[in-house]
């Protein structure tokens, strides 16, 4: 690091994944922005990294499913005069359930907070980074952005396959200007997120080779920023499972991800028609 610290912006930094790069890059000499909507949990946390680290953290709480709220962020920045150099994007949850059981204002909620807030937020802080040549956006995807999409939870595999594809061009395109670009794609990790989205007795069932710790997760992911990785899937056992679905043809990967999703998709085995996928 440099001798006036870099900030960094982590949101969902509340708890799990976004807790674990705020302590990860505190421990690297960053100063932090960490927002969240639960002010108690952020306030705790920026405790921790002061004592620890002597951190200088500024805690802005946001609800990013409000649509003024990257604009909001953004702003109080300037007020504070800090110019971010990391963008995390992690804040997540999961609508469990089939499309249809969800009413159109908590679909809409979901969208803007797992696309149209980070999307905003990063293009409102590029030009930043542009001017002073360095900078990195790691975008928190999710291994099921690259496997075949399941019954229920209907847009949460295509909300981080969204960001995988946006990340891949960004990155292309300020690679150059000494920004880069990271969709980060772990698979099951342990957090609160499982609790929230209300699938912890399915998951619970998984067999725990199949999970990572979630500061092993940042730890990899913040390497592969830092390599110019643009997609980065941690973990030996994800990698293997993303790499089978590309190589098994649709129709199979298909059937088999319909198969098995009932044990981590609350309401996959509600779906209303239950015969064998197909892809046209």
């Amino acid at each position: 690091m440099t001798d006036s610290p870099r900030w960094a912006l982590v949101t969902g930094a509340s708890a799990g994944i976004g807790a674990a790069f705020a302590r990860d890059l505190a421990a690297q000499g960053c100063a932090l922005v960490l927002t969240a909507r639960r002010s108690e949990r952020l306030q705790s946390l920026a405790a921790e990294l002061r004592q620890a680290y002597g951190t200088r953290c500024e805690i802005l709480p946001a609800d990013l499913a409000d649509p003024t709220a990257p604009a909001n962020l953004c702003a109080q920045l300037d007020a504070h005069g800090i110019g971010i150099d990391l963008l995390i994007n992690n804040a997540g949850y999961g609508v469990p359930g089939t499309f249809d059981a969800s009413p159109w204002p908590r679909h809409a909620d979901f969208i803007q907070v797992m696309m149209t807030a980070p999307t905003e937020l990063a293009h409102r802080l590029l030009p930043g980074m542009r001017a002073r040549g360095w900078g990195r956006i790691v975008n928190v995807a999710s291994l099921a952005g690259l496997v075949p999409g399941t019954a229920a939870h209907t847009l949460y595999g295509a909300s981080k396959a969204y960001l995988i594809h946006f990340s891949q061009s960004l990155g292309q395109e300020n690679g150059a200007r000494g920004v880069h670009v990271c969709a980060l794609c772990p698979g099951f990790t342990w957090s609160e997120f499982h609790d929230v989205s209300g699938a912890r007795a399915q998951v619970a069932r998984m067999p725990r080779w199949m999970w990572m710790d979630a500061a092993h997760v940042v730890r990899e992911g913040l390497a592969a920023a830092e390599r110019g990785d643009l997609v980065y899937v941690p973990g030996r056992i994800n990698r293997g499972i993303k790499t089978l679905f590309k190589l098994l043809p649709d129709r199979f990967a298909l059937a088999l991800i319909a198969r098995r999703a009932h044990r981590f998709r609350v309401g996959a085995d509600a779906s209303a028609d239950q015969h064998s996928p197909r892809e046209h």
